[in-house]
């Protein structure tokens, strides 16, 4: 079964062109369906267009936040929702008319070497800022990630329901931009198909500047998770101990030079030393108090098994 969750926010008058675009391209297709609209709290007639689309066809569903919690969120409980109904493969897609259903088929067959398949848009229908920061934000994602890809932010993906069902717990905050990391980081196979890109059917995009920042910010938390979940004193315990070998490094030598009859009482070198040595150590018990976490948690789970 193949089960498409497209979050929407405001979207009424690009909805009630789009599902039966894609209904018509997955009837096409061999196989069961169903169509998933999150309205993440819209104040438009969002609901009321997919509840009309809904009587005329029971494959077409409606999940409604009351209030916008965000596009993670809605994917989350939209993955979920897809998933107890039995999903074998989940798409993913805005509801902006940008993603072209007609691509759909292209990718679904792409799985066949794949667990997750992205739609890359290498020719954006955008304004200029926006298509110039999102490659700088695909070139920055790709180097400190390692994961292969040239639109890690397209939000048109079709995964199996195991992938689905592993990237779920990380939907949250701006997560979503990252199932191809994750994906990627659990050992899943990834790639990309080429896919047409449309400029927005109605209405604006809800996204602003600040979510390059937020974006920027979750990739670090990505990085840091997938690198060091199981082993947080590695990294937290070898910065500190740098930290504390050069703060009694420095140290040691103004001891010398106090020994010699030198004054250090006025030298910031004396504070840096200081400081240096206790931020180390700090760290260094940061890693064990969270080393004891990673155990807690996993004896838990083994407990819980």
């Amino acid at each position: 079964m193949i089960s498409v969750v497209i979050p929407a926010l405001d979207e009424a008058e690009n909805l009630a062109v789009l599902i039966p675009r894609v209904m018509s391209t997955l009837a096409d297709l061999a196989g069961d369906w169903r169509v998933l609209v999150v309205d993440d709290g819209s104040t438009d007639d969002t609901a009321q267009v997919v509840a009309k689309l809904g009587a005329e066809d029971a494959r077409v569903a409606l999940l409604q936040h009351r209030r916008n919690l965000g596009k993670a969120a809605a994917l989350d409980h939209g993955f979920t929702q897809v998933l107890e109904e039995g999903a074998d493969v989940v798409v993913m897609m805005d509801a902006d008319g940008q993603d072209d259903p007609a691509e759909l088929p292209r990718l679904i067959d792409a799985l066949g070497e794949a667990d997750l398949v992205t739609g890359a848009r290498l020719k954006r229908q955008d304004r200029f800022v926006k298509r110039n920061t999102s490659k700088l934000y695909n070139w920055t994602t790709g180097r400190l990630s390692g994961a292969p890809g040239r639109d890690f932010n397209s939000g048109y993906k079709v995964m199996r329901a195991d992938v689905a069902r592993d990237v779920t717990p990380m939907l949250y905050g701006e997560m979503h931009r990252y199932l191809t990391v994750i994906a990627h980081q659990a050992g899943y196979r990834v790639a990309e198909v080429p896919v047409e890109h449309h400029a927005r059917m109605s209405g604006s995009s809800k996204y602003g500047p600040a979510r390059f920042w937020r974006g920027f910010s979750d990739l670090l938390t990505v990085r840091f998770l997938m690198s060091y979940e199981n082993r947080p004193s590695h990294l937290f315990g070898g910065i500190g101990a740098v930290c504390f070998l050069l703060g009694i490094g420095v140290l040691l030598y103004l001891t010398g030079v106090k020994l010699t009859g030198d004054a250090i009482g006025g030298r910031p070198l004396l504070l840096a030393g200081v400081l240096l040595t206790v931020v180390g150590l700090q760290l260094t018990l940061f890693g064990l108090l969270a080393e004891l976490v990673v155990h807690a948690r996993n004896r838990s789970n083994r407990a819980g098994a």
